[in-house]
């Protein structure tokens, strides 16, 4: 399907970003696109890190022009000057960037192009560090970016401490997505062929099989509620590094019967929608789009307190939030959710409300259109 031309008054957007893969920022990027008036706005992506990724892939079918190079190690000038050559040669007039490296790259590219550069930082490494070229570069980077944007205000405050960015340049645009929509007989198909039962109670998550998500804090919890008596499958859906010492604990723990691992799903919203309580353990978090997701669908969460997940998810309200890596306590919160119905259902109420009125991509959409 071909993408509508834009008219000759429209604005070029360049977002620059590692690649197209599968990931919060990506999503963002593709919803931010897919939410912009066509006639207003034509857009293209530049990937750095020389892939595209399926999101990108897909975007590329409806008619997104996708360029691609690959960065070499240290500070690559050459891709300086091809992203600097791109920005002139397709009249780019917002280069977008999307964490801090696109940043530093399209920041020196946009020089002397007459285009605008945007920065968003979509969340930090964990551990966050501070870098001494920082102290000095990202302040004069910031004077001539024409805006600075943090998906959280935990990670506005980080940009603050560790990238040395001023405060008052930076401000907050909540990320924000389609809400997800499930279809009755799929998920009947779905439940059957991972072999669950009605009875079943079903946790679980979506996301990269990765340390920073802690998912081993979900299985030894799942052992723990088993132990309770609680009939509780526990549903991973996603990939990653991870996999094998997870598969592993699964078996330490006996846990085989309990805990299904789906492998990375392209379309994961049907798995969503099977779960009873929705499970975010991180150790670190910007925006979890899967958190979103969960919420538009009215599933309840239980989350760590880190990052930005207090920002989204309001305690006692739509979810439960526990301290980081706290076995007992992120226990004790799913089992609540699991035995007490009426609260399962007051919380799933507000949390599909919350979404509608603060997550949703038209909401963010609307809060990019203002800084382009």
């Amino acid at each position: 399907m071909n993408r509508p031309s834009a008219s000759s008054s429209s604005q070029k957007i360049l977002h620059v970003t590692f690649d197209m893969g599968i990931g919060g920022t990506e999503q963002v990027i593709k919803q931010l696109i897919n939410h912009l008036d066509p006639n207003q706005y034509e857009c293209e992506i530049a990937c750095i890190d020389g892939k595209i990724g399926p999101i990108g892939q897909a975007l590329a079918q409806k008619g997104i022009l996708i360029h691609q190079q690959k960065r070499q190690p240290g500070l690559d000038w050459g891709l300086i000057r091809w992203l600097r050559k791109l920005i002139r040669e397709r009249n780019i007039d917002i280069v977008h960037c999307h964490q801090y490296s696109p940043y530093s790259y399209g920041w020196f590219a946009h020089w002397g192009t007459g285009a605008r550069l945007i920065f968003t930082e979509h969340g930090r490494f964990y551990p966050d560090r501070h870098r001494k070229k920082a102290r000095w570069l990202n302040p004069i980077m910031a004077r001539t970016t024409a805006h600075i944007v943090a998906i959280s205000s935990a990670t506005r405050d980080a940009l603050v401490e560790y990238e040395y960015l001023p405060a008052n340049r930076i401000q907050v645009i909540y990320n924000g997505i389609q809400g997800v929509t499930t279809d009755a007989a799929k998920q009947q198909a779905l439940k059957a062929s991972l072999g669950l039962a009605e009875t079943d109670r079903v946790i679980g998550t979506v996301a990269r099989l990765d340390p920073v998500k802690n998912q081993a804090l979900m299985i030894k919890a799942t052992q723990q509620l088993r132990a309770a008596g609680l009939p509780v499958k526990l549903l991973l859906v996603g990939d990653g590094p991870e996999r094998p010492a997870l598969t592993e604990l699964t078996q330490q723990l006996d846990l085989t019967d309990a805990v299904i691992f789906t492998g990375f799903q392209n379309q994961p919203g049907d798995y969503l929608g099977l779960m009873d309580v929705f499970l975010l353990p991180s150790f670190t978090e910007g925006t979890s789009m899967t958190l979103l997701e969960a919420m538009s669908l009215g599933i309840p969460t239980v989350a760590t307190r880190v990052g930005g997940t207090p920002e989204i998810v309001a305690d006692t309200t739509t979810g439960l939030l526990v301290e980081s890596d706290d076995l007992p306590g992120f226990t004790t919160a799913i089992e609540t959710l699991l035995n007490d119905e009426q609260l399962h259902q007051r919380m799933s109420q507000a949390a599909h409300q919350c979404f509608e009125a603060r997550f949703s991509a038209t909401t963010m959409a609307e809060h990019y259109i203002k800084r382009y």
